[in-house]
C-alpha cells in the first residue's frame, strides 16, 4: 500500500485518507492502527484486504488532484446493490474527478513565514511534510530578526529538535553562503529584517505568496498591511485579529470567507478548540448561554521566574504557579459565528505544563437531553461531516494531557469526563495548543490558496453511518 499511496501523492496530487485520517507518509504500524480505528465507525476493524483492492484500482485511474477516502469507498461499496465489481464501482463513483472531469492543480503556491517561534516552526514542519507533487504549498522563505553570530545554525537546530514535539522527521542542512536551510530537499531562504515594509520578496523569486505572520506583533488591518509587499498577495495572522480583520476557524466559517480578502486571522488556539464543538452543540441542541474555562499550558508570553510583565499575574514564574488570567476566546466566538446568539463568558488558568490544554464548556441548552444522546451525536460529528477534520473524540478512560501531544484536531471531546443533566452539558475538550492549532493554520492556508480539494466519494454516496450498540 505504501508505494501506491506515495506515487498517487507525488505524481497526481492525490491524498489517500482512511475515515478522514491521511495515510500519506505513514508507517506500516500507523496504517494498521488507522484501519483499526474503523471500529469506532463500523463496529468492526477494517481489513487491509478490503482497502487494498480499491487502492490498486485508484493507481490505474486518470485522477486529478483530490482527496480520496478508502473508508468511505468501502462503506459505499458495501451498501451498493448494483452488483458491480470493485473496478467498475470505483470508476463510477469517482467519474467526477477522472479524465476530462479532473480538477486542474492550483499550485504551487509560495508561502513565507514571518517569525520562527513555536507556531512558526511547527507550521514549517507541516508545510515540509506536505511537499509532494509540487502542486501544493511551497515554503520559500522565513523572515526573522538577526539573532547574532551563528543565527542560521541555531534556527536549524530549533527546527531539528523540539523538547515537546520531538525530532524533525527528515534531514536538515545549513547553507550559510546562501542564508538558507535545506529541509528534506526544500530550500528555505532566511531573510533578516526588522521592518516588514522594507522587503521586496520578488528579489528572492517569490511571487503571489501567502505570508503567515506568527509574531503577533501586529493584529489590526493597518499593521498587517505592511506585509503586502511585492511578491506577497495575502497575509494570515496566527493570533486573534482586531477590528474588521476576519477571524477564521477552519471547519466552521472558512467557506464563507471572501476570497478577495487579503488579510485574515486564524484566531487563537482556544477559539479553534471551542468553536467547532460549540457549533456542533448549537446546531443539534441549541445553546442559551455558556461559560468556557481553559486550563492552559504556559507560553512564551509568561516569565520563567518572577519578573516585570505588563500583565500582573503573568509576571509570576510560569513553571512554578497556577496563574489566573483572561482569555479573549469568548469574544472571538462572535467573529467566527456571527449568527450565534448565546452569551459566552470565559476565563483561563495557566498551568506548569509545556503543551496541551483543556477547555471546559459549561452550556445551558435549549432542550433537555441525555448523556448518551450528546456523546453519540458528538462521536458521529467527529467521524463524518464538515467537522470531522477539526473535532475528535476519545472514550479512553486513562488519557492525560501528554497523550494528546501531536494531535492534529482542533480539539478532542473526552467522553468519560462529560456531565449531562437535563438542559445542562459540561464538556471537557483536550487540545494541543501548539500542533493542533498549527494544523488549523495550514488547513486555512490550503483553503485560501485554492488547493484544499473536497473528499471523495462525496458523503451522499456513502450509506448511513451505523451507531455502535
Amino acid at each position: 500500500m505504501i508505494p501506491i499511496i506515495g506515487r498517487l501523492y507525488r505524481e497526481k496530487g492525490v491524498t489517500i485518507l482512511l475515515h478522514s485520517r491521511s495515510l500519506v507518509n505513514k508507517s506500516v504500524i500507523s496504517i494498521l492502527r488507522t484501519h483499526r480505528f474503523a471500529r469506532q465507525i463500523e463496529g468492526e476493524e477494517l481489513s487491509i484486504d478490503e482497502t487494498l483492492p480499491f487502492l490498486e484500482v485508484l493507481s490505474t485511474l486518470d485522477l486529478g488532484s483530490s482527496k480520496i477516502d478508502l473508508g468511505r469507498l468501502v462503506m459505499a461499496y458495501r451498501a451498493d446493490e448494483r452488483g458491480l465489481s470493485i473496478p467498475e464501482f470505483t470508476a463510477d463513483v469517482l467519474a467526477g474527478i477522472t479524465g476530462g472531469n479532473k480538477a486542474e492543480p492550483q499550485g504551487p503556491r509560495d508561502v513565507v513565514l514571518y517569525g520562527f517561534g513555536r507556531i512558526g516552526r511547527l507550521v514549517a514542519r507541516l508545510l515540509i511534510e506536505k511537499t509532494g507533487s509540487g502542486n501544493g504549498l511551497n515554503l520559500r522563505a522565513v523572515v526573522v530578526r538577526k539573532g547574532g553570530e551563528g543565527d542560521l545554525v541555531k534556527r536549524a537546530s530549533l527546527l531539528r529538535r523540539d523538547s515537546v514535539h520531538g525530532q524533525f522527521n527528515g534531514t536538515i542542512k545549513v547553507d550559510a553562503e546562501n542564508s538558507a536551510i535545506i529541509a528534506n530537499g526544500n530550500v528555505i531562504k532566511f531573510i533578516y529584517s526588522n521592518d516588514p515594509a522594507a522587503i521586496d520578496y520578488t528579489e528572492y523569486g517569490i511571487d503571489n505568496a501567502i505570508l503567515i505572520d506568527n509574531t503577533g506583533k501586529w493584529r489590526d488591518r493597518e499593521g498587517l498591511a505592511q506585509h503586502l509587499r511585492p511578491g506577497v498577495a495575502k497575509v494570515l495572522l496566527t493570533a486573534p485579529g482586531k477590528g474588521d480583520v476576519p477571524n477564521i476557524v477552519h471547519g466552521v466559517n472558512h467557506l464563507g470567507l471572501d476570497q478577495t480578502e487579503q488579510i485574515v486571522s486564524c484566531a487563537s488556539c482556544t477559539t479553534n478548540a471551542i468553536v467547532p464543538p460549540l457549533k456542533a452543540m448549537d446546531d443539534e441542541f441549541g445553546i442559551v448561554r455558556g461559560h468556557v474555562e481553559t486550563v492552559h499550558s504556559f507560553t512564551n508570553d509568561q516569565n520563567l521566574l518572577d519578573n516585570f510583565h505588563k500583565a500582573d499575574r503573568r509576571g509570576r514564574s510560569a513553571p512554578f504557579n497556577l496563574v489566573l488570567t483572561e482569555t479573549g476566546a469568548q469574544s472571538a466566538v462572535k467573529k467566527a459565528m456571527p449568527d450565534f446568539q448565546a452569551k459566552i463568558t470565559g476565563s483561563s488558568i495557566r498551568v506548569p505544563t509545556p503543551d496541551v490544554s483543556v477547555a471546559i464548556l459549561n452550556l445551558q441548552l435549549k432542550r433537555e437531553t441525555t448523556r448518551t444522546e450528546v456523546l453519540e451525536y458528538l462521536r458521529q460529528v467527529s467521524l463524518s461531516g464538515p467537522l470531522s477534520r477539526n473535532l475528535d473524540y476519545t472514550a479512553a478512560t486513562d488519557v492525560v494531557s501528554s497523550d494528546f501531544i501531536g494531535s492534529r484536531a482542533a480539539s478532542i471531546v473526552d467522553a468519560n469526563a462529560a456531565i449531562i443533566d437535563g438542559d445542562t452539558a459540561i464538556l471537557y475538550l483536550w487540545y494541543d495548543n501548539e500542533f493542533g492549532y498549527s494544523c488549523q493554520v495550514v488547513r486555512t492556508v490550503q483553503y485560501i490558496s485554492g488547493i484544499e480539494y473536497p473528499t471523495y466519494p462525496q458523503l451522499g454516496a456513502v450509506a448511513e453511518v451505523p451507531a455502535l450498540a
